[in-house]
């Protein structure tokens, strides 16, 4: 039958089915063609150790530490980065984990994440916190990206102590006026208690205050915005500022306040910061100084920096205290802090409103014979003044003080 259908077939039936034929054929050709392109290129990549361009270029732009790293454990390339934990191209991974992290990875297939503490080259006192992060690049390749996270942990940390001290230390304030109100209430009928108790109530509210303020000045300066508008300061200025805030506290203690060193000093910041600053290296002073002992104030022009210290005869620092009488809440003398009010925030102020002004605090200290803190600042050359804002800052200091101040001048710190 078939046979019959054939010979019944006119030619262009024929040259229709041959050539549906011929297509079938040819697609079966041309689909055969690719899959055994595709699989020689899968076979290709398999077998292939060559970083693929793209990844290079991605590596050039990372500003984290990344390599690529073979089956055999080599680098095949590395970021900018990855030099700085002693990661080279030709060479292998030297940390443990590091291997063990991409040999799993090589094994699994999977992206995996983990935080690890690694040391650097060189530098084994100082060791960082890193993400480390390994994925699979191809069969035979394997990304892995160290991300260091040192500070991050160190602010948090930072941050979670700030919490933990602000909330004791408000907590004795806060408490102690609670007792003394409940005291007053008790003693109603007594007016020479209530009298005691009720200036003991403002002393801790003054206290409170004081604290809180402390805190809130100290937030400023770590904040980004903290000091927004710099303006050409006039460091005698900040100088005679400070020591006129402190000539009570001064006479009071039997201290006096000696002013000496270079005038017409400029820099460039926030003045009100600045006399923060060193009020309160001046009221550190004289609550650490003796009866009857000095406290200088000096200023010293040294090429493109100006130096203020503050100088007194007191109690001293010894060595272990001097490395951590910046931090926040610290005290060195934690009885006298307590006696004089003092918040342990004193010092850390300083060290912020100096760094804020892209300069830094040193200090010298020796127990039994006083201490010095001094305050490094980029100078600025004196800016022009007219003669009408020349002469009224003249009138201004000619004008008596407010409050009794001791202060030789011309007298060196």
């Amino acid at each position: 039958m078939n046979a019959a259908y054939a010979v019944g077939m006119t030619s262009p039936q024929i040259g229709l089915l041959g050539l549906a034929i011929g297509l079938v054929i040819g697609i079966g050709l041309v689909v055969l063609i690719l899959w055994a392109f595709r699989a020689r290129a899968q076979a290709a990549e398999q077998s292939s150790t060559q970083v693929p361009q793209g990844t290079v270029d991605v590596l050039d732009s990372m500003d984290d530490a990344a390599c690529v790293i073979d089956a055999s454990g080599l680098v095949l390339a590395i970021s900018h980065a990855a030099a700085r934990f002693g990661i080279e191209p030709g060479s292998t991974i030297d940390n443990t984990e590091l291997r063990q992290l991409v040999r799993t990875v090589r094994t699994t297939s999977a992206s995996i994440t983990e935080t690890m503490r690694i040391t650097r080259p060189g530098v084994s006192l100082d060791p960082r916190s890193v993400s480390a992060r390994a994925s699979a690049l191809g069969a035979r390749l394997t990304l892995l990206i160290i991300r260091d996270v040192t500070e991050q942990e160190r602010l948090e940390q930072v941050r979670r102590d700030f919490v933990a001290n602000t909330s004791h230390e408000l907590k004795t304030p806060v408490g102690a006026v609670s007792l003394l109100a409940e005291a007053i209430e008790s003693a109603a009928d007594d007016p020479a208690q209530v009298r005691i108790f009720a200036s003991r109530i403002s002393a801790e509210a003054e206290r409170l205050g004081n604290l809180t303020g402390r805190i809130m000045s100290l937030s400023r300066l770590q904040a980004a915005d903290g000091v927004a508008d710099f303006d050409p300061v006039p460091i005698d200025e900040v100088i005679a500022t400070s020591i006129e805030a402190h000539g009570v506290q001064a006479d009071s203690a039997g201290v006096s306040l000696v002013r000496g060193g270079d005038r017409g000093a400029f820099v460039r910041g926030d003045a009100q910061i600045l006399v923060e600053a060193v009020s309160n290296l001046i009221a550190n002073a004289i609550v650490y100084s003796s009866q009857n002992s000095s406290v200088g104030i000096g200023v010293r022009v040294v090429g493109d920096t100006v130096e203020i210290a503050v100088s007194d005869q007191g109690i001293g620092i010894t060595e272990s205290d001097r490395e951590r009488i910046f931090e926040r809440f610290y005290r060195a003398d934690e009885a006298r802090s307590r006696r004089t009010g003092g918040t342990g925030l004193g010092l850390s102020i300083v060290k912020h409103a100096t760094q804020r002004h892209g300069g830094e605090v040193r200090v010298w200290s020796r127990p039994g014979h006083g201490s010095t803190f001094t305050m490094v600042l980029p100078r600025i050359e004196a800016p022009a003044v007219d003669e009408n804002e020349r002469k009224k800052k003249k009138r201004a200091r000619k004008a008596p003080l407010t409050a009794p101040v001791r202060i030789r001048n011309g007298e060196k710190a």
